[in-house]
């Protein structure tokens, strides 16, 4: 096979692992593991296995002053406020809805540079915005009933914050390779966690074998395989390809929720997801 294929296979392969990620979430609160244990052992148990392949591939090295606060920061705030978030969602939404709001972090990057730089800004982006928002106030207006608004809130704040740390990582990344610059943002995390687990005392580890399982198939099959590949997957058919292919996430979450954990999805889930996916592609296309 040639590049261009095994790239566009490398990063549906990252798009179904994290795909997964609602679906083993919610398999881990049946099992009783808080939140703070899930994600301190997701993280702890990413870092260990990320830092192995790196330093058999002689890629790591060790950060130093700022580039390694930043990437500390970005564990530590960034990306555990939005892996916190996303699993409190878990509690009020179904997997699939949670991976469509989630989606809408590229809108929420938009009004960002809104901010920060407003020439950036032109008509077609602002119709990726009017989407993206659209789709979710069209799930939660249409089907009021099926949508509980504190989900939605806490999973919207979970887009905000990965957004915050996409921006975030993207100036740190012209300094330092994405892998290397994972390898530190996910110990960030997990101190966070054990940290958070600790002084709410809802630390504490799973009881069982098959909470075992399904944490650990939480940090490899849902965290280290599709970080792992999405990178390989940019190598070869480039960053901005590599997004478009990636927005087949949420759908495989649906289709997740669906066969797996038989979730309901209504007529009203599936054109709303359609317009939030349809905004996303706008603006990866915008941004390519």
């Amino acid at each position: 096979m040639d590049d261009e294929t095994v790239g566009i296979g490398l990063v549906l392969v990252s798009a179904i692992g994290f795909g997964t990620l609602g679906i083993f979430g919610v398999f881990a609160a049946e099992e009783g593991i808080s939140i703070p244990t899930v994600l301190a052992l997701r993280f702890s148990i990413a870092t260990v296995v990320v830092w192995t392949v790196l330093r058999l591939r002689g890629q790591f090295r060790f950060l130093t002053g700022r580039t390694l606060a930043i990437a500390l920061a970005l564990g530590g705030i960034g990306y555990a406020t939005q892996s916190g978030l996303y699993f409190f969602g878990l509690e009020f939404m179904t997997a699939g809805m949670v991976a469509i709001v989630l989606y809408t972090y590229p809108a929420f990057v938009v009004c960002i540079v809104a901010i920060t730089n407003p020439d950036r800004v032109n008509t077609r982006l602002l119709l990726a915005l009017v989407l993206c928002i659209g789709g979710v106030v069209f799930i939660t207006g249409a089907d009021p009933a099926g949508v509980d608004p504190r989900g939605i809130v806490i999973v919207l704040g979970a887009a905000l914050a990965y957004s915050l740390y996409i921006v975030v990582s993207q100036r740190a990344l012209t300094t330092v390779d994405a892998e290397v610059l994972t390898a530190f943002v996910l110990p960030a995390a997990a101190g966070s966690f054990v940290a958070f687990g600790v002084g709410t005392e809802t630390l504490a580890m799973p009881g069982t074998a098959t909470g075992w399982g399904v944490t650990v198939a939480i940090a490899i099959f849902a965290t280290v395989i599709p970080v792992l590949t999405f990178f390989a997957g940019i190598a070869k058919i480039g960053a901005s390809r590599a997004s478009i292919i990636s927005t087949a996430e949420p759908v495989v979450t649906v289709v997740l929720s669906v066969l797996v954990l038989e979730e309901p999805v209504t007529v009203v889930t599936v054109v709303g997801g359609t317009l939030v996916l349809a905004g996303v592609i706008i603006i990866q296309r915008e941004n390519s």
